[in-house]
């Protein structure tokens, strides 16, 4: 028990650069407590103790916001940071070396006593600040789920969910953030502000358009050019475009840089 607990208190150290000693972290972070206090819970629910089991978690939310489905299995290292308005399921799965932060729902969406209606978490997942999953299905390995975000659908491993309803960012495309990340450490609240694919979209397309104007503008500048020369004239500007006016970085900051 107590190696179990030194564990959760290293991993707290590891991933919070606000906690300052190890007494700190026991004695001041309610995350902690409650994990702690979900392990006797659990072990009361496996036995068939539930209302004690339910009592037990109870306190718990009392005592930290925090609350944990006794029925809920959590894994090694599991990080709840800051932690009040957390809710965590009956059949929740959280793997090994998960962080959760505040305001996170692992919630169910079906009504079907004894069914399989809370997501599983794999190893090391960050949900960030307010993210609902929602639904029994899985997170996969390294996979990020942004602030905010509502996730009603599987993340494959090392993918990033934002949104609402959340879209995958796939693994490949954020090999950049999670380069930048490394060198941090961790991945904090496990988004940046470039990993949007909807931004990602509409800044592609305004490139695109933006592109093919001046490409237009090139054409009609070489018409206007040769069909002068061909009068014997100086450039006699045609009725045509031919400057740009298509305002690109307006437009991109619009969605979002």
């Amino acid at each position: 028990m107590f190696t179990r607990l030194r564990s959760d208190i290293q991993c707290i150290l590891d991933r919070d650069p606000a906690a300052r000693s190890k007494w700190e972290v026991l004695t001041c972070y309610p995350g902690l407590h409650a994990v702690v206090l979900h392990r006797a819970s659990h072990w009361l629910w496996q036995r068939e103790l539930r209302w004690l089991a339910r009592f037990l978690s109870q306190f718990a939310r009392w005592m930290t916001g925090i609350e944990i489905h006794p029925g809920a299995v959590m894994g090694q290292g599991v990080f709840i940071d800051h932690g009040m308005g957390v809710v965590i399921g009956e059949t929740a799965e959280v793997g090994d070396g998960c962080t959760i932060y505040q305001g996170v729902t692992l919630g169910g969406t079906s009504l079907y006593k004894g069914a399989k209606r809370h997501p599983t978490l794999g190893r090391n997942v960050v949900v960030s600040a307010g993210a609902k999953v929602l639904g029994g299905f899985t997170v996969g390995d390294d996979a990020k789920i942004g602030s905010n975000a509502v996730v009603i659908k599987p993340v494959p491993a090392g993918a990033t969910a934002v949104g609402i309803p959340a879209r995958i960012i796939q693994a490949e495309d954020t090999a950049r953030r999670e380069e930048a990340a490394a060198k941090m450490g961790f991945s904090a609240y496990g988004i940046t502000a470039n990993d949007d694919p909807l931004s990602q979209a509409m800044r592609g397309l305004i490139d695109n358009a933006s592109g093919h104007e001046h490409q237009i503008a090139l054409l009609w500048q070489a018409i206007e050019k040769l069909s002068a020369q061909r009068r014997g004239e100086d450039c006699v500007p045609l009725d045509a475009q031919v400057k740009e006016n298509f305002e690109a970085d307006k437009l991109t900051q619009l969605v979002g840089k």
